[in-house]
C-alpha cells in the first residue's frame, strides 16, 4: 500500500469510527486538549504550515537563473568567444553573464526574504477548544487532536472530523474542481472517494456557510492538501506585464537574429577574415542582448514591495505592484470602505414608525445566541447592555436550535425558549427577505394580516429610513408551543415561514472623513471607483452622493441577471453603484470589465468578497479581513483606508516607469546600433569596434542602468494607469533608434576626414573614438529617456543615477590614457577629436530631446 493509499484508509477509517471513540484514539476529549499536550504534540508534528511552492536551496536557486534565455544565450556566446581564441571577449562576456545573473539571484533572494517577513504580519486566527475554554490561536500552532469551532468565511485549518454541524456548507473546489459548494454532517455513510466523505472537511476548503465543531486529524505536510502540494508546484497568474517583458526578449532575439548573420556575412565577404569576422559579430550579439533586464525587473519590484510596507501595504505576490500600477477601475465593497465601520444603532421602530423597545429585544437575543460570524449590526445591537441585564434578570433563555446565515436568503435564525415550554424563532436579516417569509404583521401591539395597505406601510417606511442614510434589518418572529416543536429540536430553512414581522431596526454607519478626499484622488490619477455592494440602493446612493460618487445610474442585481455579458459590458463601464449584489454578481460584473480591456482591482474583506477577489487582476484586502478574503488577496492592507491604497497605486506606478525606462533604452539603443553595425561593417576596411570594445562597452554601460530602479519618476508620468504597450515601444525604437545611428555615422566622418583614421594602420583609433562616442551618448541618453520634461532643468535624476552614469562616463574617457589601453586595442585621443565629438554629442541630444518632445506630445506620456 502507497502512502496515498494508505492516508485514504486513515481517513476513511477515522470517518467510520464513533465520536467517543475517535477522541480517546486521538488522545482528546469533548473539552480539548490541556496544554502540556499540545506543546507535545507541537514538537511531535511541527507547525501547522505548508509552502505550495517547492523549497528550493540557493544555490540551485542561483544556477536555475542561468537556464533562462538571456544568460544562456550569453554563455554560448561565450563559449564561441573562446574557442575562436578570443579569450578576453570570452571573460567580458563571463563577467557579464555573472554580474548580471549574480545581482538577480542576490534581489530575489533578499526580496522573498522581506516578502516573508511581510506575509507573517498578515495572520490567520483558528478558534479551538483548549481546557475547555475557546480562544483564538494562529493557524501554525494547531496540533492532530484540538477541537476546532468552524463558521461562515473560516478556511479548513487541517483535516477535520466533524463532530456536530449546524446547515455547514463547505466549497471544496481547491481540491475537487467542483464549484457548488457540499454539505457536511457529523455522521458518516459510503462514499465513493475520500472527497465525498460527509463528515470529513479537508484542509485547503472553506466555510460558505453554516456551523461546525470538528476534531483535527491531520496537519501541514500529512494532510491531503498538503501531499497534493509536494507533487504540484501552484502556477502563478500570468500578467500582462509578465506578458510584455517575454514579448521584448523575444522581440530582441528576433532582431540579434537578423542583424548577427548579416554583420558576419558582411565582414566575412569584404574583409576575407571569417574568424575576426565571427569574433565580431559574437560581440554584436552581446552588445544587442538586454541580459540587465531581469535583474532591474527584480530590483524594482523589490524596491517597490519595501517602500509599500512602509506606508501600512503588505504585498503577498510582487508581479502584482505593476497590476496595482496598471488598474483603471477599482471595484469595492461600500462598508469600511466609504464609511466608518463602526455602526451605530439609531431606531427600532415597529411598521408605523413608532420606537418598541420589544423589537430591540427580540433583535438582542437573535445576535446574542447567533454563533456564527458576528458582523457589525450584530455588535451594533449588542453594545445595549440594559437590554442585557434585563433579558436575563427577569426571563431565563434557553437556546434550541439555529438557522445560520447565508447569502441566498440573507437572513437568520435562533430558536430561543423561555422558562415556560414556548419556544420562539426569531429571524434577523435583509428587509425584502425577511418579508417574503411573514405572513403577518404587529401595529398598534397587534397581529394583523399583511394586506396590500400594510405592505405599502411596510415598504414606504423602509424607503424613508432607506433614504436618509440608514442600514435597515427586519425583525421577525414565530411562536412555536412545546406541542409543535419540531422533533429533536433540530429547524431548517424550511421553518422560516408564516412569520410576523415585528418592526425594523436602523443602523447608522456615517461616511469617513477621508472617503471623499480619497475618491478624488484616485479618480485624479484616473482609477474609475465603482460601488459593489449587497446593500439596497437607496442607503448606497445616500451615501456614494456625499462622497462624490455618481449616482444618477444604479443598478441592482436582479437587473444584472436579466443582461447577456455584452450588455452588461456595455453599461458596466458607465455605472458606479451597483447594489443588492451577490458573491457571485459582483465577479460577473468584474469579469464583464475585463473583457472591455480594463485592467480592474477589487477591495474585499467579507466571506461574500472570495469570488470577487479572484476574478480580479489585483485583490486587495485587509489585515481585519475573513480568512479567505486575506488568502485569495495579491496585497494586503493595514488599514482598511482608500488613501494608503492610493500610495500603493502610485508606487506600482513608479515600479513600472523605471522598469519601461531601461526597456526604452536598450530598445532604441539596439536598433540604432543595427544600422551603425551594418553600414560600418560594408564601409571600413577594419572592424568598426574590436570585440573586445563592444564587450567592455556594454558591461559599463549596464552597470550604469543598475540605478535606474531608485530614479525619480515625474510626477505628471504618476496621473494615469500604465499598462504594457508594445505598439509604443516599436514606435519609440523606430523613431529614437535611427538618430543614434545617424550620430555614429558623424562621427565616422569625424574620424575618418578629420582624424584621417582612414587605414589598417590607424585602425585602434578609429576604433576608440567609436568606443568613446558609443558609451557617452548612450550612457548620457538615459537622462533625456527618463523623463517626458526637459532633463535636469524640468526633471532632475535621483543621485545615485546621477552618479553612477557619470562614473562611468569618466571611465570611458580615461581608458584610453590608461594602462588598459593596450589589452583593451585603444589609443589616446588627440584633442581635436574631443572638440569635434562635442558638438556632435550636443546635436544629437538636442534632436533626440526634440522627436521624444513630439511623441510626448502626439502620444503622452507611456
Amino acid at each position: 500500500m502507497n502512502l496515498a493509499q494508505q492516508h485514504s484508509s486513515e481517513i476513511t477509517h477515522f470517518s467510520n469510527t464513533q465520536h467517543e471513540s475517535l477522541l480517546r484514539e486521538l488522545g482528546s476529549s469533548m473539552q480539548g486538549l490541556q496544554q502540556h499536550a499540545v506543546i507535545d504534540r507541537l514538537r511531535q508534528y511541527g507547525p501547522n504550515t505548508i509552502d505550495i511552492t517547492r523549497k528550493i536551496h540557493p544555490l540551485l536557486q542561483f544556477l536555475r537563473l542561468f537556464l533562462s534565455p538571456l544568460p544562456l544565450l550569453l554563455i554560448a556566446l561565450s563559449l564561441i568567444s573562446f574557442v575562436t581564441g578570443g579569450v578576453t571577449g570570452a571573460l567580458v562576456i563571463a563577467t557579464m553573464v555573472f554580474l548580471s545573473t549574480g545581482l538577480a539571484f542576490l534581489q530575489e533572494y533578499k526580496s522573498n526574504k522581506a516578502a516573508e517577513k511581510l506575509r507573517q504580519l498578515v495572520s490567520i486566527k483558528v478558534t479551538v477548544l483548549r481546557d475547555n475554554l475557546e480562544q483564538d490561536i494562529p493557524l501554525r500552532e494547531l496540533v492532530p487532536g484540538d477541537l476546532v469551532k468552524l463558521s461562515a468565511g473560516d478556511l479548513i485549518p487541517a483535516d477535520l472530523r466533524l463532530l456536530s454541524t449546524n446547515d455547514l456548507f463547505i466549497n471544496q473546489s481547491s481540491l475537487t474542481g467542483e464549484a457548488m459548494p457540499v454539505e457536511k454532517v457529523a455522521s458518516g455513510g459510503d462514499a465513493k472517494s475520500i472527497f465525498e466523505l460527509s463528515n470529513i472537511c479537508f484542509m485547503g476548503s472553506h466555510v460558505v456557510s453554516g456551523l461546525g465543531l470538528a476534531v483535527v486529524l491531520h496537519t501541514a505536510s500529512q494532510t491531503i492538501f498538503g501531499q497534493l502540494a509536494k507533487d504540484i508546484v501552484s502556477t502563478k497568474k500570468t500578467s500582462s506585464f509578465d506578458k510584455g517583458i517575454k514579448q521584448f526578449i523575444w522581440l530582441m532575439i528576433k532582431f540579434m537574429a537578423v542583424m548577427v548573420p548579416a554583420v558576419f556575412l558582411i565582414n566575412g565577404l569584404i574583409k576575407g577574415d571569417w574568424m575576426e569576422a565571427l569574433l565580431f559579430a559574437t560581440a554584436v550579439a552581446v552588445g544587442l542582448t538586454p541580459e540587465m533586464l531581469p535583474m532591474l525587473v527584480t530590483i524594482n519590484l523589490a524596491k517597490g514591495a519595501i517602500a509599500m510596507s512602509r506606508k501600512r501595504v503588505i504585498v503577498k505576490r510582487l508581479n502584482s505592484i505593476q497590476n496595482l500600477g496598471a488598474m483603471d477601475i477599482l471595484c469595492t465593497d461600500k462598508t469600511g470602505t466609504l464609511t466608518q465601520d463602526e455602526i451605530i444603532l439609531e431606531r427600532y421602530v415597529d411598521i408605523s414608525g413608532k420606537e418598541d423597545e420589544k423589537i430591540l429585544e427580540y433583535a438582542y437575543l437573535n445576535s446574542h445566541y447567533q454563533s456564527g460570524l458576528k458582523n457589525l449590526l450584530d455588535v451594533a445591537v449588542l453594545k445595549n447592555m440594559d437590554v442585557h441585564q434585563k433579558l436575563h434578570q427577569d426571563t431565563a433563555f434557553e437556546k434550541i436550535d439555529e438557522i445560520p446565515f447565508d447569502f441566498q436568503r440573507r437572513r437568520m435564525s435562533v430558536v430561543v425558549k423561555q422558562n415556560d415550554d414556548l419556544q420562539i424563532l426569531i429571524c434577523k436579516g435583509a428587509v425584502e427577505e425577511v418579508a417574503d417569509c411573514c405572513s403577518h404583521s404587529i401595529l398598534g401591539g397587534k397581529a394583523h394580516g399583511i394586506s396590500p395597505s400594510l405592505k405599502a406601510q411596510q415598504q414606504s417606511l423602509f424607503a424613508e429610513l432607506s433614504s436618509e442614510g440608514f442600514r435597515v434589518i427586519a425583525v421577525a418572529i414565530k411562536e412555536i408551543a412545546a406541542a409543535n416543536a419540531n422533533l429533536n429540536n433540530h429547524y431548517t430553512v424550511a421553518d422560516e415561514c408564516d412569520l410576523t414581522l415585528v418592526g425594523y431596526v436602523a443602523f447608522l454607519d456615517p461616511p469617513k472623513e477621508s472617503a471623499k478626499p480619497a475618491i478624488a484622488e484616485l479618480q485624479a490619477l484616473g482609477i474609475k471607483v465603482k460601488i459593489l455592494t449587497g446593500d439596497n440602493e437607496l442607503v448606497t446612493q445616500k451615501i456614494c452622493s456625499e462622497v462624490g460618487i455618481s449616482v444618477e445610474q444604479v443598478l441592482v442585481g436582479s437587473q444584472l441577471d436579466a443582461m447577456p455579458d455584452e450588455g452588461l459590458a456595455a453599461i458596466a463601464e458607465s455605472v458606479s453603484v451597483f447594489a443588492r449584489m451577490s458573491p457571485q454578481q459582483k465577479s460577473r460584473v468584474i469579469q464583464v470589465l475585463q473583457s472591455r480591456g480594463h485592467v480592474v482591482g477589487y477591495l474585499g474583506d467579507g466571506i461574500n468578497d472570495g469570488p470577487g477577489l479572484k476574478a480580479a487582476d489585483v485583490s486587495v484586502s485587509v489585515d481585519t479581513a475573513v480568512d479567505i478574503a486575506k488568502e485569495s488577496a495579491d496585497i494586503i492592507l493595514l488599514e482598511k483606508n482608500l488613501l494608503i491604497l492610493k500610495d500603493g497605486v502610485l508606487e506600482g506606478r513608479k515600479v513600472f516607469g523605471n522598469i519601461m525606462k531601461y526597456i526604452k533604452m536598450s530598445a532604441s539603443s539596439n536598433f540604432g546600433n543595427m544600422f551603425s553595425m551594418v553600414g560600418a561593417s560594408a564601409l571600413l576596411p577594419f572592424l568598426p569596434m574590436a570585440p573586445v570594445q563592444i564587450l567592455l562597452n556594454n558591461l559599463l554601460y549596464d552597470f550604469s542602468q543598475t540605478s535606474v530602479p531608485a530614479d525619480n519618476v515625474d510626477a505628471e508620468y504618476l496621473t494615469e494607469p500604465r499598462s504594457w504597450d508594445i505598439a509604443h515601444i516599436a514606435r519609440y525604437m523606430l523613431c529614437i533608434g535611427p538618430i543614434s545611428s545617424l550620430f555614429d555615422y558623424a562621427t565616422f566622418g569625424l574620424l575618418w576626414y578629420v582624424l584621417r583614421a582612414d587605414s589598417l594602420g590607424d585602425a585602434s583609433l578609429f576604433q576608440t573614438g567609436w568606443f568613446v562616442e558609443s558609451l557617452l551618448s548612450q550612457t548620457l541618453i538615459v537622462h533625456i529617456i527618463r523623463t517626458g520634461k526637459v532633463p535636469f532643468i524640468q526633471s532632475r535624476p535621483s543621485l545615485p543615477l546621477l552618479l553612477t552614469t557619470s562614473a562611468i562616463c569618466l571611465i570611458g574617457i580615461a581608458l584610453p590614457f590608461s594602462r588598459l589601453a593596450d589589452p583593451l586595442q585603444m589609443s589616446p585621443l588627440p584633442v581635436i577629436y574631443w572638440y569635434g565629438l562635442m558638438p556632435i554629442l550636443l546635436c544629437y541630444f538636442g534632436l533626440t530631446q526634440f522627436v521624444k518632445s513630439m511623441l510626448v506630445r502626439r502620444f503622452g506620456l507611456t
